[in-house]
């Protein structure tokens, strides 16, 4: 029997199976497609603010105590449109589905699921908890400093839900599959890892791999010089004045910190952890001529209150940094679903060509247009394919950075 032509209603529906299939990290993270962003006309600028959940500090006994229902919201972008622009002829559109998905969809879709995945992973910029710090040059071949990413999830009352995930690089991938086969439950899993060189399920994580895992070069501050914190003028305060550092060196958004005696809390108990709070430079500093300098922080320093996040501050104390300066590490992910979101929206479907088609999946959060256009000279039929999405970091605190070499 003859192959019916194929239509760009199942060509677009391949192209989304297809891009769900290759995503890794992607697929990890909170997707919830939102009804506000599903409408024609999104453009690249929409905004979605995400409202994360309030907290209490309680009361005790029976006097009332009533406290403000304080709500903080997250701004979900939609900032970025990836595409791929394929051609084919009409004697293409008689093949399957399959055949036409080998030879067009795949090679087309993989660098946009490369594209979105990559994207996703450069959120690690904006997490501020991180294993592996006294070695970070090294590759863990062991469970250690995965457990103890478990560790600081668990500080920060991630939910124990089955919704972990580790998304680590190639090399990670090798020195775990090499030395914890037996740690990778079930039997089958273990085949697996045989068989095709892939994880499971170990420390409290669901492990994968992900070449694109993002690489962070820090900047050129280091611990040889004493750097100390100033006085904050009030609290919380989201940024850190401090002296000490060489002149004119660089502090780079994602830089990781500490601060001696001041300590992490748990976020509901808000009792004193056994470890430093780790912090994050949101932004790109430089100190000037006199070594001072002003650094935007993640999280910001609140001593009290339902959103504490240290046990205390004290002027004066040492900040000991992650990493050698101008270094480079790979930083492998620890996180809970609900650590990071994509938002994404239907394109329009414009009118005055061949054919467009779009197709959006409530489950996966993903929404793809297929425009094609027709010339005649060619018998050709040159296609885009689009997709306008978002990313954003909704709970820095529900993820972990394992640095490794």
């Amino acid at each position: 029997m003859a192959n019916t032509l194929l239509t760009i209603q199942m060509i677009t529906r391949e192209a989304l199976r297809v891009l769900v299939n290759n995503l890794t990290f992607t697929t990890k993270v909170n997707r919830q497609y939102d009804d506000r962003f599903g409408v024609e006309g999104a453009k690249i600028g929409t905004t979605l603010n995400v409202r994360k959940p309030p907290r209490y500090v309680g009361r005790v006994g029976q006097a009332l105590s009533l406290e403000n229902a304080v709500e903080t919201q997250v701004p979900v972008v939609l900032n970025t449109q990836r595409g791929v622009d394929i051609q084919f002829s009409s004697a293409d559109l008689a093949l399957n589905i399959d055949d036409f998905s080998a030879r067009f969809i795949k090679p087309a879709i993989a660098s946009v699921a490369n594209a979105i995945d990559w994207d996703g992973l450069q959120l690690y910029k904006q997490v501020y908890q991180s294993t592996n710090i006294t070695n970070p040059g090294t590759t863990p071949a062991g469970l250690t400093e995965y457990l103890g990413a478990g560790v600081k999830l668990d500080e920060s009352a991630a939910p124990i839900d089955g919704e972990r995930y580790m998304i680590v690089n190639p090399d990670a991938q090798a020195a775990l599959v090499g030395a914890l086969y037996t740690y990778f439950n079930p039997t089958a899993a273990i085949s697996s890892q045989y068989t095709k060189g892939v994880m499971g399920q170990a420390a409290g994580f669901t492990f994968a791999m992900d070449q694109n895992v993002g690489r962070y070069t820090c900047g050129t501050r280091d611990n040889t010089t004493p750097i100390t914190a100033t006085a904050l003028t009030s609290l919380p305060s989201a940024t850190l004045s401090v002296t000490g550092a060489d002149a004119t060196v660089t502090f780079k958004e994602g830089d990781v910190f500490t601060i001696a005696d001041c300590y992490s809390v748990n976020p509901q108990s808000r009792q004193a952890t056994s470890s430093l709070q780790q912090f994050v430079v949101t932004a790109d500093a430089t100190a000037d001529g006199a070594g001072a300098v002003t650094l935007p922080i993640s999280p910001s320093i609140i001593a009290s209150g339902p959103f504490q996040t240290v046990s205390g501050y004290t002027t004066g104390k040492a900040l000991v940094h992650v990493g050698t300066a101008s270094t480079g590490y790979a930083q492998n992910l620890a996180f809970h679903k609900d650590a990071f979101t994509l938002a994404c929206a239907d394109l329009p479907l414009p009118g005055g060509v061949d054919m467009a088609a779009r197709v959006s999946d409530k489950q996966t959060g993903l929404s793809l247009r297929l425009v094609r256009a027709y010339n005649i000279t060619n018998d050709q039929f040159p296609c885009r394919l689009d997709i306008l999405y978002g990313w954003a970091c909704l709970r820095p605190e529900l993820a972990c950075r394992v640095w490794s070499k």
